[in-house]
């Protein structure tokens, strides 16, 4: 956390109960200001600090498999594979956001006018429509540093047509993320 955003963090160990385990587990808790770190990400993606205002992070669009990236994030968050048809259906509330989005991937896009959260459908073959054009980001931050990183291995999902990327984390193999705890995969 040092290195990357230059927060001095402390390193706490902890213990969370776990309900799969049946006693507590331990782990350790970074304590940083958050509202520190979500400024960055703003700064780096754009955006407001108010869902609704956020606009399309373009960052993403720096070339293919970035935007697949996103896309996959985007629906293991807020979306599911579509049911009937080889598409994701991504859902928010944030109808610009939605907009934005439906025309980088050719997609028509009706929001809900009830207030409720509107829906995208996404076809597995929107490349082909020549809709997604790249764009050039700065992506340096304007106050960071870089965290080394020693090693990247692809490993694959069974239940995800997405990529997964494994992390370790040394010398602590788990800590607490907004009071959820995060572990190193396997």
């Amino acid at each position: 956390m040092t290195n990357s955003t230059g927060l001095n963090a402390r390193l706490e160990p902890v213990t969370r109960p776990s309900g799969y385990l049946q006693r507590d587990a331990p782990g350790f808790r970074v304590r940083v200001v958050s509202s520190y770190l979500a400024d960055l990400m703003r700064q780096y993606v754009g955006g407001d600090a108010h869902r609704m205002r956020q606009g399309f992070p373009r960052v993403v669009l720096r070339d293919k498999e970035t935007f697949d990236g996103f896309l996959d994030g985007y629906m293991d968050g807020d979306g599911c594979p579509a049911k009937t048809w080889p598409a994701r259906v991504l859902v928010s509330a944030n109808v610009p956001f939605l907009m934005e989005l439906a025309q980088i991937v050719g997609a028509r896009f009706t929001p809900r006018t009830d207030g409720k959260a509107s829906k995208l459908l996404v076809a597995d073959s929107w490349p082909s429509r020549g809709t997604f054009k790249p764009e050039q980001h700065s992506l340096q931050l304007r106050e960071a540093a870089w965290s080394q990183v020693h090693q990247v291995r692809r490993r694959i999902a069974k239940d995800k047509p997405s990529t997964l990327y494994s992390y370790r984390l040394d010398p602590h193999p788990g800590f607490l993320v907004n009071g959820h705890l995060a572990r190193q995969p396997w």
